[in-house]
């Protein structure tokens, strides 16, 4: 029989597998790097947290459950630093973004 928590947590791992998804599609369908770079941040960063949250659920001690606590706020200050220089990258090589009216 599933606990509460388990369903709990079977929920968040799924809402993160849909975030994932979510991501991969941004950058399948967005038309620039700035517009994929914007989806896929917003989508990792928060199926990553729906995953940790999920398995710190699962978590046999509360110092494992904090390790990925840590490791999901360590990703997002990374993230966002990375997501930066690559769109100032982006911005010094002269890749303009998209404009509906240019086509």
């Amino acid at each position: 029989m599933t606990t509460p928590g388990e369903a709990v947590s079977a929920i968040l791992l799924l809402a993160g597998a849909g975030f994932y998804l979510a991501g991969t599609l941004g950058i399948l369908r967005f038309p620039d790097i700035y517009t994929r770079l914007h989806a896929l941040t917003k989508a990792d960063n928060l199926g990553l947290g729906c995953v940790a949250l999920g398995l710190a659920l699962q978590a046999d001690t509360l110092a494992a459950a904090l390790k990925l606590l840590l490791i999901w706020l360590l990703a997002l200050a990374a993230s966002a630093a990375v997501s930066y220089a690559i769109a100032q990258r982006a911005d010094t090589l002269g890749i303009a973004p998209w404009r509906k009216d240019k086509r």
